[in-house]
C-alpha cells in the first residue's frame, strides 16, 4: 500500500494527522488552481480552505479510480464555479474598451512576463470571461461542456473566450508599451 493511499484510507477513518498531512501534500498545488479562478491571494485561499472541507466531508466518495490528485482538482474547480455561480456573476455584460489593467513594474516586464504576470492578467478578466478561459485553457473543455457545467448558452461560452483573449491581447500590448517605455526612459 502506497503512503497516499495509507493516508487517504486513514483520513476518511477520521484520524486529523493523516487529514493534515493530505492537506500539506496538496494544499500548494490547489491554491495555483485557484488562483486561476479568483481575482486575488485572499480569495484562493478561501477556495482552497472551502475546497478542502468539501473535500473531506467527500473523501469517502472517492473511487480509487484515476489520480487523487485529479478528484481534489475537480472538486477545487467546482467550488470555485459554485462561488461564482452563487454571485451571478457569469452572465455580465462587459464592454471591452471600459477594461483597464494595472500596470505596476518599473523593471522589464518583457523580460519579467512570466507566469505571476500571466496569472494577475487572468485574474483582471471579467468574472464571466476569466471562468470561461480557464475552464476551456486549463481544464480542457470544450464550449459544450463549459455551456453545461457554467448554465449558459454554448455561443456565450465561445464570445467569453474570444473576450477573454482580447482582453489578455491588449494586457500584454500594454505591459510591453510600459516596458519598452521604461527601458528608454533608462
Amino acid at each position: 500500500m502506497t503512503q497516499l493511499t495509507q493516508l487517504i484510507k486513514s483520513s476518511i477513518a477520521g484520524d486529523r494527522i493523516s487529514q493534515g498531512k493530505l492537506y500539506e501534500l496538496f494544499a500548494p498545488t490547489m491554491f495555483t488552481v485557484c488562483l486561476r479562478y479568483s481575482k486575488n491571494r485572499e480569495e484562493a485561499e478561501d477556495l482552497v480552505q472551502e475546497g478542502f472541507i468539501r473535500m473531506f466531508k467527500s473523501l469517502q466518495q472517492y473511487r480509487w479510480e484515476g489520480a487523487f490528485e485529479g478528484w481534489v482538482k475537480k472538486i477545487m474547480v467546482n467550488n470555485a464555479l459554485q462561488k461564482f455561480r452563487n454571485k451571478s456573476q457569469l452572465h455580465a455584460v462587459v464592454d471591452i474598451e471600459d477594461i483597464h489593467f494595472e500596470l505596476t513594474d518599473s523593471e522589464n516586464i518583457i523580460a519579467q512576463l512570466g507566469t505571476k504576470e500571466l496569472l494577475k492578467m487572468v485574474q483582471a478578466l471579467p468574472p464571466s470571461y476569466q471562468m470561461v478561459f480557464n475552464l476551456y485553457v486549463f481544464e480542457g473543455m470544450k464550449h459544450k461542456e463549459i455551456s453545461a457545467l457554467l448554465g449558459i448558452a454554448e455561443g456565450t461560452s465561445k464570445s467569453n473566450l474570444s473576450g477573454a483573449r482580447v482582453l489578455l491581447q491588449k494586457a500584454v500590448t500594454q505591459s510591453t508599451l510600459v516596458a519598452k517605455q521604461n527601458l528608454n526612459c533608462l
